[in-house]
């Protein structure tokens, strides 16, 4: 007796789960930093919480706006509260947009980006004068090697630095340098499930490796891992995805082909 396609796609996703469970995960470390307000506490401000990141090269930092209106712009060392693009016209740079908390509806703006190595990503917010009084932060900061390159001194120099310039002349295309891209993760997420990316990914805790984020963020996520590029940073999707083994989908392709 021939079985209804039902059955057959309810059986088929039944071995799917299995497959899933069984099959092993490709999986990267997510660090989390919150923009204008830490959530765990009652910290709020021109900061982002935690202010250094130590990710090793595949991991991703995703930024989630809490307050203001704020954006993550990367600048080189030497010269703070500028964009590295207006700098160095070849080089993108990171850059978020500015990101409206009150706009968004119940939703938490969320912005991610791929670290390729480990060399310093200097960044700030590029909001008025934001950077100048001290909302900057740095990813893979190395002051052993050269002391005086420390995010203490960053600020220093942000204090005197031109205001007006936050703003990028070009943001990146995935061919010079980063491209930019921008997502939103409801606020149930702070539980630790959520989603995210206009995809309705699912926020899970991250597998393995240090976690560097501020006390009372939603945990880091597994992700699949993102194609290798040639840039220090590479901006992916708005929110992280679960990691879906490759067992799972052939599964799945088989249930639809035989139906």
């Amino acid at each position: 007796m021939k079985k209804p396609a039902s059955a057959v796609l309810a059986g088929l996703l039944g071995l799917a789960q299995e497959a899933d469970v069984n099959a092993p995960r490709a999986a990267i470390q997510v660090h989390v930093v919150a923009v204008g307000k830490n959530p765990g506490s009652i910290d709020t401000g021109l900061r982002f919480f935690p202010e250094r990141i130590r990710a090793e090269p595949g991991s991703l930092v995703q930024f989630q706006f809490r307050a203001g209106n704020h954006t993550v712009t990367q600048s080189d060392f030497d010269n703070p509260c500028v964009p590295v693009s207006s700098i160095d016209p070849s080089v993108a740079g990171v850059f978020s947009s500015f990101q409206p908390v009150a706009g968004a509806a119940g939703a938490v703006p969320v912005f991610t980006v791929l670290v390729n190595d480990t060399r310093p990503i200097w960044l700030f917010c590029s909001q008025g004068a934001h950077c100048q009084k001290g909302m900057a932060m740095v990813i893979n900061e190395n002051a052993a090697a050269n002391a005086t390159r420390s995010l203490e001194t960053y600020k220093r120099l942000a204090q005197k630095a031109p205001t007006g310039q936050g703003v990028p002349s070009r943001c990146g295309d995935g061919s010079a340098g980063p491209a930019a891209s921008s997502g939103y993760l409801p606020t149930t997420a702070a539980g630790g499930n959520g989603g995210g990316g206009g995809g309705g990914a699912l926020v899970t805790p991250a597998a393995g490796g240090t976690n560097d984020t501020a006390d009372g963020l939603p945990p880091a996520a597994t992700t699949p891992p993102p194609p290798a590029v040639s840039s220090p940073a590479l901006v992916v999707s708005g929110a992280a995805h679960v990691a879906v083994p490759g067992a799972m989908l052939l599964v799945l392709g088989g249930a639809f082909m035989f139906l």
